[in-house]
């Protein structure tokens, strides 16, 4: 088998468990590519992305262009020749210049069972539509968006307690593992690539600030996956006497249908010791852990003592100056 020289690409943490197993292997990487450094926090201070700082603790040139398509990019990769460019959560279709270069093409980790789920989004839209599985696939890249021929691919169950993070964590473990057989298999010419179903093909749009609010009037089951798909980034949301409060986790729902006359969604039914109980469209849903703005998470129990929530309450809309 041929050790491959590798260009790698990506940014968050999902792409380290690739990195690590790269390093390990008998190819070589020859440099990394990530997004720019951009602000994070309250005090918007620049922080070094997840792929850069295992760039510095690996002693490994790091490039992160601006322009992914100038011609200074483009000859700091020609002037590497790489065999086999991998992309990794790294946000960006890369123009044909670049698709063009190595030998072996460029191909991409992607967190779903292709053609499901193509898009910014797949593990939270995955979560947050309740279904039953998800994946990870190696494509080759192409000019449109998760579209090229599938290398490998494997399914991934999805668990009704599995929060996005949960599924995050056993996604990036196990696309590592499948992105190595591939790299081996393109390397020593064994890679059987397939075509995919585009009429088969969904998508998984990026999260919206829309998409965090609480619909009291949904179903328990649409909430509940919602919670859980949206934990632990960015969090869905509700409110109380006008301020925004985060709803981090929920018991799974059991049909609960409301006796005589239906309480408004949003209405706290009842407030135990841990979990507060709140009336949706077909029933209730039990809320388990929140967190006040600017307050730390805190179990259900202490959220109602602490603000005083009573049966007859409400969790309603966020005020438009909170939004």
């Amino acid at each position: 088998m041929k050790s491959l020289r590798i260009i790698f690409m990506g940014t968050p943490e999902f792409a380290i468990p690739s990195l690590n197993l790269l390093k390990l292997s008998e190819h070589r990487l020859v440099a990394l590519v990530s997004q720019p450094d951009r602000p994070a926090g309250r005090g918007k201070k620049i922080r070094l992305n997840p792929v850069k700082q295992w760039a510095e603790k690996s002693n490994l040139e790091i490039f992160q262009p601006f322009d992914f398509s100038g011609q200074t990019f483009i000859s700091w990769l020609e002037e590497k020749r790489p065999d086999l460019i991998i992309t990794v959560a790294f946000g960006r279709i890369l123009p044909p210049r670049i698709l063009e270069l190595p030998d072996l093409g460029c191909i991409n980790l992607h967190a779903s069972y292709l053609p499901e789920y193509r898009g910014a989004a797949p593990i939270h839209r995955a979560v947050i539509d309740g279904a039953p599985y998800s994946g990870v696939t190696i494509i080759f890249m192409s000019s449109e968006l998760d579209a090229g021929d599938i290398i490998m691919q494997e399914k991934e169950e999805i668990s009704y307690y599995d929060t996005a993070g949960m599924l995050h964590d056993r996604l990036a473990n196990r696309g590592a593992s499948l992105l190595m057989k591939s790299v081996d298999a393109l390397a020593s010419g064994t890679a059987k690539p397939v075509p995919q179903d585009h009429s088969m093909a969904t998508y998984a749009e990026p999260l919206q600030p829309m998409d965090e609010e609480l619909d009291w009037r949904k179903r328990a089951a649409e909430l509940y996956n919602r919670i859980r798909g949206l934990n632990p980034y960015p969090g869905a949301y509700t409110s109380y006497q006008g301020k925004r409060i985060k709803v981090w986790r929920a018991a799974p729902p059991e049909r609960e249908l409301m006796q005589g006359k239906q309480a408004e969604p949003g209405t706290v039914i009842a407030v135990g010791d841990d979990s507060l109980k709140v009336a949706v469209g077909d029933g209730t849903l039990d809320l388990l852990d929140l967190q006040p703005a600017g307050k730390k998470k805190m179990d259900a129990g202490s959220f109602c003592c602490g603000y005083r929530i009573r049966p007859g309450d409400m969790l309603d809309g966020v005020s438009e100056s909170e939004k």
